[in-house]
Parts: C-alpha cells; structure tokens; sequence
C-alpha cells in the first residue's frame, strides 16, 4: 500500500522528498497504529543531527567561495604548482 500511494503520488508531478513524507504519513493515518505527534516526534527527531547538518553548510560554503572566485584562485595555484608535471590532478589531490 505504501508503495503505492508513493508512486500516485509521484505520477502527480509531486517532488520525490514530498512524495516519499507524504506517502509514510498517509500510510500511517490510514493505519491509525501511532497517534501523529509520536510520528511528527520521531521524523523531527531522525532529522535533527549535526552530521546531517554538515551537507548544505558545505553546499553553503562551496557557493560562497563560488561567488567570491576562491575557487579560481586554489585553481590557479594548483596549476601553477604541480600543472607541468605529468599526473598533476593526482598530486593536487594530494597538495
């Protein structure tokens, strides 16, 4: 069943994120074995943790030294720095 609604759910155009919540909470109404603030409780509390966090800061942090043109600067010095040599990806992923 819960397949289901999640593949309704996303033929409607609807994002896979959404559909994926949407479709776990339809199921669980439709179940009646959880009240919805245990459920609510335990979703809030899955996604409330500092290793999660990390993903959009370094999303963050990489659009900010995008913008700022960090990232063509570190570019530059690398090339500048180990470009001549044969390999020279591998020993910029090492510098």
């Amino acid at each position: 069943m819960l397949k289901i609604i999640f593949l309704l759910l996303m033929s409607g155009g609807i994002p896979v994120a959404i559909a994926m919540a949407g479709s776990a909470l339809i199921y669980i109404w439709i179940s009646g074995n959880l009240p919805p603030f245990v459920v609510i409780h335990r979703m809030v509390s899955g996604i409330d943790s500092f290793p999660l966090l990390a993903v959009p800061f370094f999303i963050l942090a990489g659009n900010l030294m995008n913008n700022a043109g960090i990232t063509n600067r570190i570019y530059n010095y690398a090339l500048a720095l180990v470009g001549w040599l044969k390999g020279g990806l591998g020993h910029v992923n090492v510098v």
